[in-house]
């Protein structure tokens, strides 16, 4: 700002502007970490430190036995080698074992493949040979197609879980890369990597069964004009929460509100009615990717859709909904006044900052709250807007409920950006991006060759198939 000389602008200067080179001053608070409890014996309770904490030593809360397992290799034998792979096999189940998900004896079936082709064939007869099958680990040459047909098959046609790794970590294995695989497995066959302790946690929000839900729309890049854009909704599955199950849906291209919405919403609320025996009293929505010109256009659409979901099950029943946008893409960056506050090498504020006067809006319900530990450069608060809120939280309770469930994401341990139901719907959208791959080029050829209704009627319904998982997936968090 002091380098562009705003006021030496002979505009501004006559517009009798005058643009202040210092920082705004604002008030913000640090908020208490959730406390993490791990199973096992001995039931380790963490607090982070800074936004992050380590597995060593603790055990999955609800960790899983893998008896039939699989190893596909996709790399060539000349850059993973037999040993190589021995090796990796007897370091993962070590590091699985103390995690407490034991992998059991050597794999059923362990060869090397070569291309994409060989995928689904593979997959088949690992199937329908190996009963009982749980998990397939693929190993990768690199960044390759035959990542996308995996999942497209695992996922969509078989209903079986597959963990990816690179043939690099498998050539050179470290107990970290090895943790993180294990933490993403683990939750793919069902488990329970952690959970929040009960007590810790907003009073007010858990006194009653409550549902939080995720919902984003992932949009094809720029320039393409006839790919669909596609919709997620993820809902958790318990009461910690921890576990979380998928619904997505294909719709307008780069159209931003979820038109199915009350049709997601329903199949969720029926599946936590399933796991829980419980019906939600309270719903509480994290919808990412909405700007604030599509507030009020998406509010009055997606409020309605999740009320309509509600009605549809039971006349009389109406929870309380909160509605909170998450935004990320803004240019607020928040820096500490006192420079011993700062954190990480690049100075930045510390986990759990938020702050919700002078910067936030006049009257509408708003605040930031930096939640992770940044990396690299810049730390970039999260901005929540609460567009609607029936169950009367205060900000308080909901931004330490906010920043306890950026401690639950399952993919690492350590506090992330955005709450997990919002990171898991991301996650959902992204992966149905690559179900779609081998479909897409049909429905481009389709939009060129004719607009006939009936041809348009037949891509939309291999378009939702190619993103419909199957019945075993939809079970777990295959998209971990």
């Amino acid at each position: 700002v002091r380098k562009a000389e705003f006021n030496n602008d002979v505009y501004v200067t006559h517009f009798g502007i005058n643009i202040l080179t210092n920082m705004t001053e604002v008030t913000g608070r640090v908020l208490t970490a959730p406390k993490i409890q791990y199973g096992g014996r001995t039931k380790v309770i963490v607090t982070p430190n800074q936004g992050v904490w380590d597995m060593r030593g603790k055990q999955f809360h609800t960790g899983i036995e893998i008896r039939i397992w699989a190893i596909a290799c996709f790399a060539p034998q000349r850059n993973c080698n037999e040993a190589a792979l021995r090796t990796f096999t007897q370091q993962l189940q070590r590091i699985s074992n103390d995690a407490g998900m034991p992998i059991v004896g050597q794999p059923c079936f362990c060869k090397y493949a070569t291309g994409i082709e060989q995928v689904e064939p593979m997959f088949k007869f690992l199937k329908t040979t190996y009963n009982g099958l749980q998990l397939i680990v693929v190993v990768l040459p690199g960044k390759t197609p035959v990542y996308a047909e995996v999942k497209r098959v695992g996922d969509t046609l078989i209903g079986l879980a597959t963990q990816c790794v690179q043939a690099k970590n498998v050539n050179k294995t470290t107990p970290q890369t090895l943790s993180n695989l294990c933490l993403k497995i683990n939750v793919k066959l069902g488990g329970v990597n952690n959970i929040l302790v009960p007590s810790v946690r907003p009073i007010s929000v858990f006194r009653e069964p409550v549902i939080f839900i995720g919902a984003d729309v992932t949009h094809p890049p720029a320039g393409d004009r006839s790919k669909p854009s596609i919709a997620a909704v993820v809902g958790s599955m318990d009461a910690h929460p921890s576990r979380y199950a998928a619904t997505v849906r294909i719709q307008m291209h780069r159209h931003e509100v979820i038109a199915e919405l009350s049709t997601m919403v329903r199949e969720l609320l029926i599946q936590f009615y399933k796991s829980t025996r419980f019906k939600p009293a309270r719903i509480i929505l994290y919808r990412d990717g909405v700007s604030e010109g599509q507030f009020a256009h998406v509010l009055a659409h997606e409020l309605m859709a999740v009320r309509e979901a509600c009605v549809r099950l039971e006349s009389s029943y109406q929870p309380g909904i909160t509605f909170i946008v998450v935004q990320k893409r803004h240019h607020t960056r928040l820096f500490c006044a006192d420079k011993k506050e700062q954190c990480g090498k690049s100075g930045n504020i510390p986990p759990g900052t938020t702050v919700d006067v002078a910067i936030t809006h006049p009257t509408e319900y708003d605040f930031y709250l930096c939640s992770h530990a940044g990396i690299q450069g810049t730390s970039r608060p999260s901005h929540y807007h609460v567009l609607w809120d029936d169950n009367h939280f205060s900000a308080d309770e909901l931004q330490a409920l906010t920043y306890q469930l950026c401690h639950t994401y399952v993919r690492c341990t350590r506090s992330v950006s955005i709450p997990a139901p919002a990171y898991y719907a991301h996650l959902v959208a992204f992966r149905a991006r690559y179900h779609l791959i081998e479909r897409e080029p049909e429905s481009n050829e389709g939009s060129h060759q004719s607009s006939n209704g009936d041809s348009n009627g037949q891509q939309q319904v291999q378009l939702s198939r190619a993103v419909t998982v199957h019945p075993d997936s939809a079970q777990v968090m295959y998209f971990a």
